[in-house]
């Protein structure tokens, strides 16, 4: 059985896919009554499922008329979503963006799972024991190790 924050996000996802304009907006509170939950629950959805890292952009708009808008942003130009993503690393990283990374890297076809899984435990905080500044920078520096490999080695060759 799913939880019902698995559902909430199979559901965003589902009517996003079939959007023509490439977003979605939605009403908080509409979208809690829609699936019996507290309008909390509907956030922690988007802010833990929806992030950049997986390769969303958010934007909320309050008040009466308040919404909010996810864009599934554009993986047309794969070098282009690479350097990116390398971009978007940064010289630290936590666990939970790592591993939002790599599950973007496996949704468009870069990675395995099988890969994403051996990655994820290389980074993880049970490998990294560190000091978290410390172990947030090495995981930065191995996450970029892995995507500078991507470019290096598009379509399993050497550039």
């Amino acid at each position: 059985m799913k939880n019902i924050t698995n559902i909430i996000e199979e559901y965003l996802k589902q009517i996003l896919m079939k959007s023509n304009t490439g977003f979605i907006e939605i009403q908080r509170s509409q979208l809690a009554e829609e699936f019996n939950c507290v309008p909390s629950q509907i956030n922690y959805v988007i802010t833990t499922r929806f992030t950049l890292e997986k390769g969303y952009m958010v934007e909320s708009k309050r008040g009466g008329g308040g919404f909010i808008r996810i864009r599934k942003l554009s993986t047309e130009d794969k070098d282009q979503l690479l350097m990116e993503t390398f971009s978007l690393v940064g010289e630290e990283i936590s666990q939970v963006g790592a591993e939002g990374i790599l599950e973007r890297l496996l949704e468009e076809g870069f990675i395995t799972r099988r890969e994403m899984e051996m990655i994820k435990g290389m980074v993880s905080r049970n490998v990294l024991r560190l000091p978290t500044s410390v172990r947030d920078e090495i995981r930065a520096r191995l996450m970029k190790t892995v995507i500078a490999t991507l470019i290096r080695f598009k379509d399993g060759e050497e550039e």
